[in-house]
Protein backbone atom coordinates (compact mmCIF):
# COMPACT_ATOMS: atom_id res chain seq x y z
CA UNK A 1 0.00 0.00 0.00
CA UNK A 2 1.08 3.08 -0.86
CA UNK A 3 -0.56 6.80 0.25
CA UNK A 4 -1.14 9.32 -2.43
CA UNK A 5 0.39 11.72 -0.71
CA UNK A 6 4.28 9.75 -1.04
CA UNK A 7 6.31 10.22 -4.38
CA UNK A 8 8.58 7.66 -6.04
CA UNK A 9 10.57 8.25 -8.46
CA UNK A 10 10.18 6.11 -11.79
CA UNK A 11 13.79 4.12 -11.25
CA UNK A 12 12.73 3.40 -8.04
CA UNK A 13 12.34 -0.33 -7.70
CA UNK A 14 9.46 -0.95 -4.89
CA UNK A 15 8.30 -4.67 -3.73
CA UNK A 16 4.76 -4.66 -4.49
CA UNK A 17 4.04 -5.58 -0.56
CA UNK A 18 5.70 -2.63 0.89
CA UNK A 19 4.18 -0.49 3.09
CA UNK A 20 4.59 3.15 2.68
CA UNK A 21 2.76 5.54 4.54
CA UNK A 22 2.28 9.49 3.89
CA UNK A 23 4.44 12.00 2.76
CA UNK A 24 6.98 9.78 2.07
CA UNK A 25 10.18 10.56 -0.59
CA UNK A 26 11.67 7.69 -2.87
CA UNK A 27 14.36 8.99 -4.75
CA UNK A 28 16.19 7.68 -7.60
CA UNK A 29 18.28 4.49 -8.17
CA UNK A 30 16.17 3.09 -4.92
CA UNK A 31 15.21 -0.68 -4.26
CA UNK A 32 12.91 -1.29 -1.15
CA UNK A 33 12.31 -5.53 -0.60
CA UNK A 34 9.22 -7.35 0.39
CA UNK A 35 7.35 -6.88 3.74
CA UNK A 36 9.26 -3.46 4.40
CA UNK A 37 7.72 -0.48 6.29
CA UNK A 38 7.97 3.25 5.80
CA UNK A 39 5.84 5.10 8.50
CA UNK A 40 5.51 8.61 7.26
CA UNK A 41 7.68 11.68 6.27
CA UNK A 42 10.80 9.17 5.21
CA UNK A 43 13.14 10.78 2.89
CA UNK A 44 15.00 7.29 1.15
CA UNK A 45 17.30 9.67 -1.27
CA UNK A 46 19.21 8.08 -3.69
CA UNK A 47 21.33 4.73 -4.48
CA UNK A 48 20.01 3.24 -1.97
CA UNK A 49 19.47 -0.79 -1.81
CA UNK A 50 16.80 -2.07 1.30
CA UNK A 51 16.62 -5.25 1.93
CA UNK A 52 13.36 -6.85 2.78
CA UNK A 53 11.09 -6.77 6.64
CA UNK A 54 12.59 -3.74 7.33
CA UNK A 55 10.66 -0.72 9.30
CA UNK A 56 11.61 3.18 9.05
CA UNK A 57 9.58 5.41 11.35
CA UNK A 58 9.21 8.74 10.64
CA UNK A 59 11.27 11.27 10.24
CA UNK A 60 14.58 8.81 9.14
CA UNK A 61 16.48 10.27 6.21
CA UNK A 62 18.23 7.39 4.32
CA UNK A 63 20.84 7.10 1.82
CA UNK A 64 21.12 10.80 2.11
CA UNK A 65 24.58 12.37 0.30
CA UNK A 66 27.47 12.07 2.85
CA UNK A 67 28.44 15.47 5.08
CA UNK A 68 31.95 15.20 3.74
CA UNK A 69 33.12 18.34 2.77
CA UNK A 70 35.41 15.95 -0.45
CA UNK A 71 32.39 14.74 -1.67
CA UNK A 72 31.77 15.98 -5.36
CA UNK A 73 28.29 14.39 -6.54
CA UNK A 74 30.12 11.05 -7.39
CA UNK A 75 28.13 7.56 -7.56
CA UNK A 76 28.12 5.98 -4.04
CA UNK A 77 25.42 3.62 -2.31
CA UNK A 78 23.77 2.40 1.02
CA UNK A 79 23.16 -1.15 1.38
CA UNK A 80 20.76 -2.19 4.32
CA UNK A 81 19.98 -6.12 4.62
CA UNK A 82 16.99 -7.18 6.16
CA UNK A 83 14.45 -6.92 9.60
CA UNK A 84 15.88 -3.93 11.03
CA UNK A 85 14.45 -1.17 12.91
CA UNK A 86 15.03 2.52 12.59
CA UNK A 87 13.19 4.31 14.75
CA UNK A 88 12.47 7.88 15.01
CA UNK A 89 14.53 10.73 13.19
CA UNK A 90 17.39 8.26 12.20
CA UNK A 91 19.96 9.08 9.74
CA UNK A 92 22.16 7.05 7.35
CA UNK A 93 24.45 8.76 4.57
CA UNK A 94 25.75 6.87 1.43
CA UNK A 95 29.39 6.26 0.99
CA UNK A 96 32.24 8.90 -0.20
CA UNK A 97 34.54 8.49 -3.63
CA UNK A 98 37.72 8.67 -1.54
CA UNK A 99 35.81 6.07 0.92
CA UNK A 100 34.65 2.65 -0.06
CA UNK A 101 32.05 4.39 -2.04
CA UNK A 102 29.30 2.08 -0.02
CA UNK A 103 27.60 2.46 3.65
CA UNK A 104 26.19 -1.41 4.79
CA UNK A 105 24.25 -2.28 7.31
CA UNK A 106 23.53 -5.72 7.97
CA UNK A 107 20.42 -7.49 9.23
CA UNK A 108 18.28 -7.69 12.67
CA UNK A 109 19.49 -4.31 14.11
CA UNK A 110 17.76 -1.66 15.90
CA UNK A 111 18.50 1.82 15.61
CA UNK A 112 16.49 3.68 18.32
CA UNK A 113 15.52 7.55 18.00
CA UNK A 114 18.06 9.90 16.28
CA UNK A 115 21.19 7.85 15.33
CA UNK A 116 23.26 8.67 12.98
CA UNK A 117 25.47 6.51 10.92
CA UNK A 118 27.89 8.61 8.43
CA UNK A 119 29.31 7.65 5.05
CA UNK A 120 31.48 4.72 4.38
CA UNK A 121 30.76 2.70 7.92
CA UNK A 122 29.71 -0.85 7.79
CA UNK A 123 27.91 -1.83 10.69
CA UNK A 124 27.21 -5.52 11.59
CA UNK A 125 23.87 -7.62 12.15
CA UNK A 126 22.13 -7.59 15.59
CA UNK A 127 23.67 -4.49 17.35
CA UNK A 128 21.58 -2.15 19.10
CA UNK A 129 21.91 1.29 18.89
CA UNK A 130 20.41 4.04 21.70
CA UNK A 131 19.33 7.19 21.61
CA UNK A 132 21.65 9.66 19.42
CA UNK A 133 24.46 7.28 18.96
CA UNK A 134 26.64 9.06 16.53
CA UNK A 135 29.03 7.25 14.32
CA UNK A 136 31.17 9.10 12.62
CA UNK A 137 32.86 8.35 8.85
CA UNK A 138 34.64 5.25 8.20
CA UNK A 139 33.97 2.82 11.45
CA UNK A 140 33.38 -0.79 11.61
CA UNK A 141 30.73 -2.49 13.74
CA UNK A 142 30.54 -5.98 14.72
CA UNK A 143 27.62 -8.18 15.35
CA UNK A 144 25.84 -8.10 18.21
CA UNK A 145 27.44 -4.61 19.07
CA UNK A 146 25.80 -2.40 21.55
CA UNK A 147 26.27 1.08 21.81
CA UNK A 148 24.31 3.23 24.87
CA UNK A 149 22.83 6.39 24.62
CA UNK A 150 24.46 9.53 23.09
CA UNK A 151 27.89 7.69 22.81
CA UNK A 152 30.09 9.15 19.96
CA UNK A 153 32.61 7.24 17.64
CA UNK A 154 35.28 9.11 16.11
CA UNK A 155 36.19 8.33 12.37
CA UNK A 156 38.16 4.98 11.28
CA UNK A 157 37.39 2.92 14.40
CA UNK A 158 36.42 -0.47 15.07
CA UNK A 159 34.37 -1.90 17.59
CA UNK A 160 34.58 -5.70 17.96
CA UNK A 161 31.94 -8.30 17.83
CA UNK A 162 29.46 -8.26 21.16
CA UNK A 163 31.05 -5.13 23.12
CA UNK A 164 29.05 -2.93 24.56
CA UNK A 165 29.64 1.18 24.99
CA UNK A 166 28.29 2.77 27.97
CA UNK A 167 26.05 5.87 27.76
CA UNK A 168 27.68 9.09 26.76
CA UNK A 169 30.86 7.41 26.33
CA UNK A 170 33.41 9.20 23.73
CA UNK A 171 35.25 6.53 22.19
CA UNK A 172 38.56 7.45 20.49
CA UNK A 173 40.42 4.22 19.71
CA UNK A 174 39.19 0.87 18.73
CA UNK A 175 37.24 -1.64 21.09
CA UNK A 176 38.40 -5.19 21.15
CA UNK A 177 35.59 -8.34 21.18
CA UNK A 178 33.40 -8.42 23.90
CA UNK A 179 34.35 -5.70 26.07
CA UNK A 180 32.27 -2.80 27.88
CA UNK A 181 33.53 0.43 27.34
CA UNK A 182 32.54 3.19 29.50
CA UNK A 183 33.58 6.98 31.21
CA UNK A 184 34.74 9.69 30.31
CA UNK A 185 37.38 9.33 29.42
CA UNK A 186 36.51 6.21 27.83
CA UNK A 187 37.94 2.92 29.72
CA UNK A 188 37.44 -1.00 29.14
CA UNK A 189 36.21 -1.97 32.49
CA UNK A 190 35.05 -5.78 31.93
CA UNK A 191 33.90 -8.62 29.99
CA UNK A 192 30.27 -8.30 28.52
CA UNK A 193 29.21 -11.38 30.22
CA UNK A 194 25.51 -10.72 30.70
CA UNK A 195 25.38 -10.55 27.17
CA UNK A 196 27.20 -13.36 26.06
CA UNK A 197 25.28 -15.72 28.28
CA UNK A 198 21.69 -14.53 27.16
CA UNK A 199 23.14 -15.63 23.18
CA UNK A 200 23.81 -18.93 24.93
CA UNK A 201 27.98 -18.49 25.65
CA UNK A 202 28.50 -21.15 27.77
CA UNK A 203 30.30 -20.67 31.41
CA UNK A 204 33.33 -22.28 30.30
CA UNK A 205 33.85 -19.87 27.09
CA UNK A 206 33.07 -17.16 29.32
CA UNK A 207 35.49 -17.97 31.93
CA UNK A 208 38.24 -18.50 28.96
CA UNK A 209 37.00 -14.81 28.02
CA UNK A 210 37.56 -13.31 31.15
CA UNK A 211 41.02 -15.23 31.35
CA UNK A 212 41.66 -12.85 27.79
CA UNK A 213 41.03 -9.75 29.08
CA UNK A 214 43.19 -10.09 32.85
CA UNK A 215 45.75 -10.66 29.57
CA UNK A 216 45.45 -7.48 28.07
CA UNK A 217 44.52 -5.11 31.15
CA UNK A 218 46.15 -6.19 34.07
CA UNK A 219 49.25 -8.49 33.66
CA UNK A 220 51.53 -5.26 31.71
CA UNK A 221 51.60 -7.48 28.41
CA UNK A 222 52.43 -5.63 25.60
CA UNK A 223 49.79 -5.76 23.37
CA UNK A 224 51.63 -7.92 21.28
CA UNK A 225 52.60 -10.43 24.01
CA UNK A 226 49.00 -10.61 25.35
CA UNK A 227 47.95 -12.04 21.86
CA UNK A 228 50.86 -14.55 22.34
CA UNK A 229 49.27 -15.83 25.21
CA UNK A 230 45.68 -15.59 24.03
CA UNK A 231 46.68 -17.63 20.58
CA UNK A 232 47.92 -20.01 23.10
CA UNK A 233 44.40 -20.62 24.68
CA UNK A 234 42.18 -20.52 21.56
CA UNK A 235 43.00 -24.64 20.86
CA UNK A 236 40.49 -25.22 24.15
CA UNK A 237 38.03 -21.82 22.68
CA UNK A 238 37.27 -21.20 20.10
CA UNK A 239 35.51 -17.92 20.42
CA UNK A 240 38.77 -16.20 20.97
CA UNK A 241 39.55 -15.88 17.53
CA UNK A 242 37.08 -13.13 17.56
CA UNK A 243 39.00 -11.69 20.06
CA UNK A 244 42.21 -12.12 18.48
CA UNK A 245 40.98 -10.70 14.95
CA UNK A 246 39.49 -8.04 16.84
CA UNK A 247 43.06 -7.05 18.72
CA UNK A 248 45.21 -7.95 15.06
CA UNK A 249 43.10 -5.74 12.88
CA UNK A 250 43.58 -2.75 15.14
CA UNK A 251 44.99 0.01 13.37
CA UNK A 252 44.28 3.00 15.67
CA UNK A 253 45.13 1.20 19.02
CA UNK A 254 42.63 -0.29 21.42
CA UNK A 255 41.56 1.58 24.21
CA UNK A 256 43.34 -0.12 26.90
Amino acid sequence: MIDPSSKIDPSANVTKDVDIGPWCIIGKNVSIGAGSVLESNVVVRANTRIGSNNRFFQFCSVGEDPADKKFEGEETWLEIGNDNIFREGVTLHRGTGIGSGITRIGCDNLMMPYVHIAHDCTIGSHAVFANNVGVSGHVQVGDWAILGGYAGINQFLKIGSHAMVGGMTHITNDIPAYMIVSGRPASVRSVNAIGLERRGFDKDTIAEIREAFKIIYKRNYSLQEAIDQIKAMRENCNALQVLIESLESSEKGIHR
